[in-house]
């Protein structure tokens, strides 16, 4: 794994985003406005000729080049073929941009508002876009990016936090062993489920990464949603872009989970085993945040995002989410 810098953005300033844009053929008339954003630094900025372009600066040593611009070829595909994703911008062909040492792309400003997923028609249809998104994904596979498994968000970040995570020393004992049992039904339940398809995801499919728009009639574009943001891109089983769209009550999430699968099959096969890796996925899930809180704690956003990290009452209510998602990985899958 890359060594992280501390501090990473410390040179990033209002100055350098605008002469970064500037650098990238976009002239700002010198509003910018910070986008929540802690992976990397997001800036939408207005500029001279009244349109507004969004910049997102890539967080240092995280992707590799041929990673970023794999996100960027499977986002210009989607795009090329109508599908409602928000895609790099390029200047001479170019959508990685370069300058002072930071990496960045240009996007165009989609605006929106959450989609409102208690409404089963506002499901099945992004259920038919993310049908539409898997059957691109599904016709070749990434070569750069990372696959969604077992290893790369489960075990490294087990091992990790148990050596570098400052875990109280009371509890490494009892965090340790509900992990190791979580981490061994997340395997049983991989095992039980068989061999399922990996194919290109969104990856980081929820809420927030959805824009709602209503349509607009003068200008001709679409109402409906607008998927953002696929920084987390990388190859995995489908239920991976469905399980963090669905409610928390089991009657509740199996009829959300219906409309998603029933949009979603107008377009792509949905194999009904991947419903048993709901639990599972989600388990990787928590394991993984904690884990990337912690490998970004020398990144001062960090502590004064998650002030609450670290300390016994955050690491108790941890080892009592994992004890739950044992129990959840032995309980029937979600049907729909």
């Amino acid at each position: 794994m890359p060594t992280e810098p501390t501090r990473p953005y410390a040179g990033l300033t209002p100055g350098v985003v605008l002469d970064a844009l500037e650098h990238a053929g976009f002239r700002g008339d010198g509003r910018l406005l910070a986008l929540n954003s802690f992976e990397n630094r997001v800036y939408q900025a207005n500029l001279e000729d009244g349109g507004s372009v969004v910049a997102k600066f890539y967080r240092p040593a995280r992707w590799t080049d041929a990673q970023i611009l794999e996100e960027h070829a499977f986002a210009l595909a989607l795009a090329e073929r109508e599908i409602p994703v928000v895609a790099p911008l390029g200047t001479q062909g170019d959508t990685l941009q370069r300058f002072a040492d930071f990496r960045f792309a240009v996007y165009p400003r989609c605006g929106g508002r959450p989609p409102e997923l208690e409404d089963e028609r506002v499901l099945e249809w992004i259920g038919r876009f993310l049908g539409r998104i898997h059957a691109v994904g599904a016709a070749a596979p990434f070569r750069e990016r990372p696959a969604l498994d077992i290893e790369s968000f489960g075990v490294v970040p087990r091992d990790w936090l148990l050596e570098h995570g400052g875990l109280p020393e009371d509890l490494v004992q009892v965090w340790r062993s509900v992990a190791d049992q979580a981490l061994g039904c997340v395997k049983d339940v991989f095992d039980g489920a068989g061999p399922v398809r990996s194919i290109r995801l969104h990856g980081d499919c929820h809420a927030g990464n959805i824009l709602w728009s209503e349509a607009d009639v003068r200008s001709g574009t679409p109402g409906g949603p607008h998927f953002v943001d696929l920084d987390d891109a990388r190859s995995g089983p489908a239920v991976q872009d469905f399980w963090m769209l669905l409610p928390g009550e089991r009657p509740v999430a199996e009829r959300a989970l219906a409309a998603l699968v029933r949009g979603y099959e107008q377009f792509c096969a949905f194999d009904h085993r991947e419903l048993q890796l709901i639990e599972a996925l989600r388990t990787l899930r928590l394991l993984h945040y904690a884990y990337w809180i912690a490998r970004r704690w020398d990144d001062p956003a960090f502590p004064a995002a998650f002030p609450w990290f670290g300390t016994a009452r955050y690491w108790q209510d941890r080892i009592l989410e994992l004890r739950e998602q044992v129990a959840a990985m032995q309980e029937p899958p979600l049907a729909c």
